[in-house]
């Protein structure tokens, strides 16, 4: 059995709080989502990247404005 679904979604303002690799943001209807994952060394690195040194425990790995 085939389902056309037909939508004029029309978004005045999206937000979104967060979204990591794995997530999945979808707005409308789909039929099937496909996973897809790339890894590229565009800087034709030839080691890994040195490993982060925090300044503190809980101190994030990219540098977050304060909230407002």
């Amino acid at each position: 059995m085939n389902f056309f679904v037909n939508q004029n979604i029309v978004i005045h303002q999206l937000r979104v709080e967060g979204i990591s690799n794995s997530s999945v943001l979808q707005i409308g209807s789909a039929g099937v989502i496909k996973p897809l994952s790339n890894l590229y060394n565009t800087g034709a690195y030839t080691e890994p990247a040195p490993e982060f040194e925090s300044q503190s425990e809980f101190s994030p790995y990219v540098p977050l404005a304060p909230p407002s």
